[in-house]
């Protein structure tokens, strides 16, 4: 029982300064029921001893009831709150931008039931297991922009990624202007290490800027990249082209990634190039960045509150509304 109330805390604790019109609150209805009810003096009371009942000395807590609720109310508007956990949690101040190709190609149906359905399904689980780490993704096919700035909300971060779709942009593979893209979002963070993972499962074909200089300028902002290249070896069903009414036609194509681009990206800026094969691969992949990108920063103490308030609301209602019913039926008087 101790250990409880010294796990309660009042949001308000002013409100207990409320106590004090109690006294006052009954005074004022003792002066009004004098005033209601004259007094009637008479020699001795021995005469009506007997006739005492329950009624009269159970209307004697009509008062104790009332002043009960007020109590109670008091109590609610101080808003206990129980204290019902007391953790350290070490938070790892990483920035990570996901860059996710978004051409035709990965609609290839290698992995299951598509390159990019797969590789957005480990995404998101990677995203739920950094709840610390503000996360920003980065869509390119033949250009690049942010789906989704740096946030620490995981919600709309894997609201995002469910969101990707192949056909929004122009087609093509633009690596360097998605890596720049990303760069772009991370470069002037001040968190204590700043990651980019760069998915793709192509050549780059398209954009401005060459990939080995966007690679650079990661280098010069201390960006560190992880580079995949995803698809399996040899030949998969592909996009090809599309018909009159915009849908794609597949067909056998061979599976062409510039490994020797994504390795030299890796190499640049202090990161990793890994090559995926199949969902199982990728995961793995992905889970290895995990456990590469732990950096912590700071120590903090957490503490979650329940609110008690409404108990103590209710047993005020519960209270007045028995003495109201107590006192206009069973122990009503006349006048």
């Amino acid at each position: 029982m101790i250990e409880l109330l010294s796990n309660i805390k009042f949001a308000h604790p002013w409100a207990f300064l409320l106590l004090i019109l109690a006294p006052l609150v009954f005074l004022w209805l003792k002066w009004q029921r004098s005033r209601r009810y004259p007094n009637l003096r008479m020699p001795t009371l021995a005469g009506i001893e007997h006739l005492s009942t329950w009624r009269t000395k159970l209307r004697k807590t009509l008062p104790w009831l009332r002043s009960l609720a007020l109590l109670c109310l008091v109590v609610a508007l101080a808003r206990p709150q129980l204290t019902l956990q007391e953790e350290s949690i070490k938070a790892e101040g990483i920035d990570i931008v996901l860059a996710m190709d978004l051409s035709s190609s990965m609609l290839a149906q290698d992995f299951r039931p598509s390159r990019l359905e797969a590789s957005k399904r480990v995404a998101t689980d990677f995203v739920n297991k950094r709840p610390y780490d503000r996360i920003s993704i980065v869509a390119f096919a033949g250009e690049a922009f942010t789906q989704c700035p740096l946030t620490t909300d995981h919600d709309i971060v894997r609201t995002f990624i469910g969101a990707l779709q192949c056909g929004a942009l122009e087609d093509g593979t633009a690596i360097g202007q998605g890596l720049a893209t990303a760069v772009n979002r991370v470069k002037e963070s001040e968190a204590e290490s700043k990651v980019i993972i760069l998915l793709t499962d192509g050549v780059n074909n398209a954009g401005y800027l060459p990939p080995d200089m966007a690679a650079d300028i990661a280098r010069e902002f201390s960006i560190k990249v992880y580079t995949i290249g995803v698809g399996s070896e040899g030949e998969a069903l592909t996009p090809v082209s599309k018909d009159r009414f915009g849908r794609y036609r597949y067909d056998v194509a061979r599976v062409e990634i510039d490994e020797t681009l994504l390795q030299e990206i890796a190499r640049k800026t202090d990161g990793q190039y890994f090559r995926a094969t199949n969902q199982e691969e990728l995961q793995k992949i992905y889970d290895l960045i995990d456990e590469l990108e732990k950096t912590e920063i700071e120590t903090t103490i957490i503490k979650r509150y329940q609110e008690q308030f409404r108990y103590f609301a209710l047993a005020a209602a519960f209270l007045i509304l028995l003495e109201m019913i107590m006192r206009y039926t069973v122990l009503r008087s006349i006048p």
